[in-house]
């Protein structure tokens, strides 16, 4: 906990096994309180390891839902167990849990409502191995989206972020996508809503056992970002009304 505020860390997961145990184990338990893992139809051995390492709240999918639907099996859950915070982290390893302690102090401190780890500030991306044509790729659909939604972020499509019990009791994150568009349909959803979101400089690692989409689907996901982008646009003109920014 965090001034009485309960700190929960939700884990996606899927095909994890490998990579699991070393993610969890640099979670800051000083002031995490409990850690979720989602399991999404894996085909290895994520769940008895989420066992074995001793995670207490494990939910597996009967079938595989999608990346974005593992997420809002996630944030229910937390909510459900009264979280005021709730990290968002992916079990691959890809990202360092030891910034943990950054993102929630900002957020319990009333400072920001959002936190992201973004592998652009700084020189994390190349560095940690992301593939150059997706480092392009991020960095033309970031500009786009910056202009089309009047913000400044330095990414959108990170998969390490910490949100406080109000935002996900303000946006209806559960009538997203079930894919990989989720990520982006939430921020825009957030930035509708008017809240906030801060970004905190993020190493990121790329290696044979760190998730991560083919060509083909990155596509998919860009095409995916920039309908967001121009829905999010048209709404804040009144032009057409779009259900995921509805305020609930």
């Amino acid at each position: 906990m965090i001034d009485n505020k309960k700190v929960i860390v939700v884990l996606p997961a899927y095909n994890a096994e490998k990579t699991l145990k070393t993610t969890y184990d640099e979670i800051p338990f000083d002031i995490v309180d409990d850690v979720i893992l989602t399991d999404d139809m894996s085909s290895d051995k994520t769940v008895a390891a989420a066992k074995e390492i001793g995670i207490k709240h494990i939910i597996r999918h009967e079938v595989n839902k999608g990346y974005g639907a593992n997420q809002k099996s996630c944030y229910n859950k937390a909510l459900e167990l009264g979280a005021d915070i709730v990290v968002m982290l992916h079990p691959d390893y890809q990202y360092t849990p030891k910034l943990i302690h950054s993102m929630c102090y900002l957020i319990a401190n009333g400072v920001y409502p959002a936190v992201i780890g973004s592998r652009i500030l700084g020189k994390g991306a190349l560095k940690g191995g992301m593939p150059y044509y997706k480092y392009v790729a991020n960095r033309f659909l970031t500009l786009s989206q910056n202009l089309l939604m009047n913000q400044k972020l330095s990414e959108y499509h990170t998969g390490f972020r910490a949100f406080s019990k109000e935002i996900l009791e303000k946006i209806d994150y559960n009538v997203n996508s079930d894919d990989f568009i989720f990520d982006n349909q939430m921020l825009a959803q957030i930035f509708y809503t008017d809240f906030e979101i801060a970004e905190i400089t993020c190493p990121t690692k790329y290696f044979d056992d760190a998730s991560s989409i083919n060509f083909s689907r990155s596509t998919k996901y860009g095409l995916g970002v920039l309908k967001v982008s121009f829905h999010y646009f048209f709404s804040k003109l009144g032009i057409i009304k779009n259900s995921k920014f509805l305020k609930k």
